[in-house]
């Protein structure tokens, strides 16, 4: 048997992007969030390097290229825009909901750089940035009386009635049934890895909102544009591939082959970095190449990267006496369901938000640290307008029935 719920605004996804819209909505709204697992199971938490920030306004310029130049020059210009626009205060909300992003002596925020980023821009905590800002908001959601999270309960469709999305239908860990209208349905679902054999992402992200969008006819974009990660940490064992993240090279990790010698610029774009180093594994027959933090001082290990650090001593390698393998795979998906400047699909009242969306900021190649930056500027965007249509619908009605 089927149950029926009815909210005002149905959210699918868990992430930052989900979470976000949520806290972007006004709190007399009532609002439904699914987690296809477990609340942790969500790639957001599993973002290492940070998240950027316009510093100033003489850094738009290298800012807005170094974004254009990794993308290959297919980035929506508008998109990239409003995002580092808004970055700023994107960065001052978190500061003031908890998140604790590393600061210099005199309380200023700290940079980190990556690749081709042409100067530190970038935000971070330690090594788990993700983790931080994800449990920051999710903790200020979960506060919320307006707002029901409902965990291993999966999207399997939306509801469809004259061209316009209604809701969605979903089904719990327990096989039942559920049918939840809304005037507005927003698809924070994540990614493409869960697809992929060798993947940093959870295997429960298998493209959800994508298969469903396809067979409503809303416009997907850029279908083919997946991201490899260059360095992720070698291994035989099964499972989720464990990420090193970009910034261990901005701080100067140096990518070696089996001789020891260095073969590329390590602060190349991700797309670029990765062909070199899959060119010299078959240049020399071999299933890895190496990351050595050699030059790296150990202060700056400990304290920017202890998950990293103490992850490879879990696998067997001290990275402050030893190169560690790496291998590339896949990290990120940069098309997705087409969404406007407002996170609005070709669907009306449907929205899509995060790595599920296609809003063109990345291009054909994600910058980095780009991520978590444009899943919290789109998904206000998203709340923003979903009450601004909320709102001029129940003034014409006002305006009508008086």
């Amino acid at each position: 048997m089927t149950r029926k719920l009815y909210y005002d605004v149905v959210i699918a996804g868990c992430g930052v992007a989900g979470l976000y819209t949520a806290l972007s909505l006004p709190h007399d709204r009532k609002i439904l969030m699914l987690s296809k697992e477990d609340l942790a199971s969500c790639d957001s938490m599993l973002a290492q390097g940070g998240i950027c920030v316009l510093r100033d306004e003489n850094d738009f310029d290298a800012y807005f290229e170094d974004t254009m130049r990794a993308g290959h020059y297919e980035n929506r210009v508008e998109s990239v825009e409003i995002m580092i626009h808004a970055s700023r205060d994107i960065i001052t909300h978190l500061l003031a909901l908890g998140v604790r992003f590393e600061k210099n002596e005199d309380g200023s925020l700290a940079y980190t750089r990556e690749g081709a980023h042409s100067k530190p821009r970038i935000c971070f905590h330690k090594d788990i940035t993700g983790e931080e800002i994800t449990t920051t908001l999710l903790s200020h959601v979960q506060k919320l009386d307006n707002v029901t999270i409902l965990e291993y309960t999966a999207m399997t469709d939306i509801i469809e009635e004259n061209d316009t999305c209604v809701g969605i239908k979903a089904v719990s860990k327990d096989g039942k049934q559920l049918e939840i209208y809304a005037p507005d349905t927003v698809m924070a679902t994540g990614g493409i890895g869960g697809l992929y054999r060798h993947s940093t992402n959870f295997s429960l992200l298998t493209g959800d909102a994508c298969r469903i969008a396809k067979e409503h006819h809303v416009a997907l974009e850029h279908m083919d544009y997946v991201q490899i990660h260059p360095t992720c940490l070698y291994s035989t064992k099964p499972g989720r591939s464990f990420l090193i993240s970009e910034s261990a090279r901005g701080e100067g990790a140096v990518i070696l082959n089996h001789k020891g010698e260095r073969f590329v610029d390590e602060l190349l774009p991700r797309d670029v970095v990765t062909e070199a180093i899959l060119k010299e594994m078959e240049k020399e027959g071999a299933a890895h190449e190496f990351l050595s933090f050699e030059h790296v001082p150990e202060t700056i290990v400990r304290a920017h990267f202890p998950n990293i650090y103490s992850r490879c001593l879990e696998e067997g390698y001290d990275l402050l006496k030893e190169p560690i393998p790496i291998v590339p795979a896949q990290h990120y998906f940069m098309g997705g369901v087409h969404v406007d400047r407002d996170s609005q699909t070709t669907m009306a009242h449907l929205y899509a938000v995060g790595e599920t969306s296609c809003n063109g900021v990345h291009g054909k190649n994600r910058l980095a640290s780009n991520s978590l930056l444009e899943s919290l500027v789109f998904a206000k965007r998203a709340a923003e307008k979903i009450m601004k249509e909320r709102t001029d619908y129940e003034s014409n009605y006002n305006a009508a029935c008086c």
